[in-house]
């Protein structure tokens, strides 16, 4: 790895845990919301036992960056341990200078959007934060055909359900889930960009029929192409 890299993947990894972060601490954290994975739990610790929350996402981390040295690498593991490191401190910093929103909506939407964009920072020097995105490292380690982002709101989803029944309020477990949504959106967004496109490939016979459907129905262009199979030609 070449200095410029180095720093440009250190850049990264700080302003994207400080995000997460702030999002965490100043929007989630105040009104008792979740964002799922470790920090859905730490959450719970916080309330119940007023255990600082950076120190619950360390101690819960630890046989994750065991796990995920043998199945990711040091280089990568290396680089998970840092971005966990800062991001659990800055948590705890920030909790302690939270400016309080007495508005679920808002905090569930802006704080969605600060630890979206902070993840997908942190993803694109392929770095993760520990919890539920270094658990979707690993399962795309073991060629699981689904995206990160959809694997990080399964398991989000069901530490947010823990959330609900500890805390005993709906309202609670449907914000948060606002969030769990905006957070999956902001990380492919960041990923793909506004601009993107996706292509869809139709095998028929009715190719003629399927055309003018495309044309005339959706409005739209396609192309034909032919193609025969190298094995049964």
């Amino acid at each position: 790895m070449n200095i410029f890299r180095f720093f440009y993947d250190v850049i990264f990894i700080i302003i994207g845990c400080i995000l997460i972060a702030f999002g965490t601490a100043n929007f989630l954290l105040p009104n008792q919301l979740s964002s799922g994975g470790f920090a859905g739990i730490a959450t719970i610790f916080y309330y119940f036992f007023n255990i600082p929350m950076g120190t619950t996402i360390i101690v819960l981390n630890i046989p994750l960056f065991i796990l995920g040295y043998f199945k990711l690498g040091f280089k990568f593991i290396l680089k998970t341990i840092f971005a966990t490191i800062i991001y659990s401190s800055f948590i705890d910093i920030f909790e302690k200078h939270v400016f309080f929103i007495d508005d679920r909506l808002l905090s569930c939407i802006y704080g969605g959007i600060l630890i979206g964009i902070g993840l997908a920072l942190v993803f694109k020097v392929n770095a993760s934060t520990g919890g539920t995105d270094l658990i979707a490292y690993i399962a795309q380690k073991y060629k699981f055909n689904i995206k990160m982002s959809e694997i990080i709101v399964i398991i989000d989803t069901i530490v947010v359900i823990s959330n609900l029944i500890v805390f005993s309020e709906l309202e609670i477990g449907l914000y948060s889930a606002i969030s769990i949504f905006i957070i999956g959106k902001m990380i492919d967004l960041v990923f793909e960009g506004i601009n993107f496109c996706k292509v869809i490939y139709i095998i028929s016979d009715k190719y003629n029929e399927v055309m003018k459907a495309i044309n005339l129905e959706a409005n739209r262009g396609a192309t034909g192409l032919y193609g025969k199979g190298s094995y049964t030609r």
